[in-house]
């Protein structure tokens, strides 16, 4: 989802994964591997990444 608009993982710390953009500021982390993200969850993560 974030990937396709062009965050790319710049570091991985146990089950935690961290996104970075080339031009919009900060991080988003998404924890990993989860089969189903709970949606308040999902809204942060979006919010987070601009989407």
């Amino acid at each position: 989802m974030i990937e396709a608009d062009g965050w790319y993982l710049v570091r991985v710390k146990a089950s935690h994964h961290q996104f970075k953009h080339l031009t919009k500021k900060g991080l988003v982390t998404v924890k990993h591997p989860q089969k189903d993200i709970p949606l308040p969850t999902l809204k942060s993560i979006k919010k987070q990444a601009g989407l």
